[in-house]
């Protein structure tokens, strides 16, 4: 997992919600909210901490004010870890 960092001046390809969408159909628009909306840990109401999915960690969302981009190249890092993980968990 590559993290990246405020001195990291390297381009990166970032993209609203909408146009990630529209680069990638096999992603909605809704479907991409949802998984920012639980891309980091959070605490539920019984006080219980609920882990987040992860991409946050892999860098695949990156804020800037109240702007969402999401970072392609580490969005599909992070699928790719999601692949691994379930097939560890299968096989």
């Amino acid at each position: 997992m590559q993290q990246h960092t405020a001195n990291d001046a390297s381009p990166r390809d970032l993209y609203t919600v909408k146009q990630f969408a529209q680069r990638r159909p096999a992603w909605t628009q809704a479907a991409l909210r949802n998984l920012i909306l639980h891309s980091a840990d959070r605490i539920s109401a019984r006080g219980q901490s609920i882990p987040g999915n992860g991409m946050e960690r892999y860098g695949a969302i990156v804020r800037v004010g109240r702007r969402v981009l999401i970072d392609e190249s580490a969005f599909f890092r992070w699928v790719a870890s999601q692949q691994k993980q379930r097939c560890q968990i299968t096989g």
